[in-house]
């Protein structure tokens, strides 16, 4: 049994007015635990190959990136690197390593780049060294990985997820609405 249930839905839309800014440390509160992140290293790099595939670019593109290590109750459990088109990003906030006010998602929205689509991929596979000692895994433990891209209602790719969490300790749920 999984000691998390992650959902995705908390984190794709910019939140309402009156809602906590900090999503992840609400959803964590809310069920009597401690979340925080830290943002390990943000700014413009060329895109990774896996990056510039899901944004539609090529490898070596500029984009924005912001990494960041997650944690519940002081422990890492997860890696997310999020990488965003340059010209949408460059010269925002999202080049810096401070939180932004309502997350990422709400900056972007400000800027007039509202995600109303997800694509999610989930793969499992053997954790490198860095992401054994980021996520303090032993040897054999493997971790899941997801690669979320947000598309705006234009289709335009406006930003993509990758995201390493050890298996043992997720669960991961999907909510799906039609129509």
């Amino acid at each position: 049994m999984s000691d998390w249930t992650s959902t995705s839905m908390p984190y794709l839309a910019p939140p309402v007015e009156g809602a906590p800014s900090d999503v992840w440390g609400a959803e964590a509160s809310a069920q009597g635990r401690r979340g925080t992140q830290r943002i390990a290293q943000a700014g413009e790099v060329p895109a990774p190959p896996a990056v510039a595939a899901l944004l539609g670019m090529e490898p070596g593109s500029p984009v924005v990136v912001r990494r960041r290590i997650i944690e519940l109750d002081d422990t890492p459990c997860e890696l997310t690197d999020t990488y965003y088109p340059a010209d949408i990003a460059r010269g925002t906030r999202l080049t810096g390593t401070g939180k932004i006010r309502g997350g990422a998602v709400a900056l972007l929205a400000e800027l007039g780049h509202v995600g109303v689509r997800v694509q999610e991929d989930v793969t499992a596979h053997m954790p490198d060294a860095e992401e054994r000692a980021e996520l303090h895994l032993a040897e054999n433990e493997p971790v899941l990985h997801i690669a979320r891209l947000t598309l705006d209602a234009d289709g335009r790719p406006i930003q993509a997820d990758l995201i390493t969490m050890p298996a043992r300790r997720q669960r991961l749920r999907y909510e799906i609405r039609i129509g």
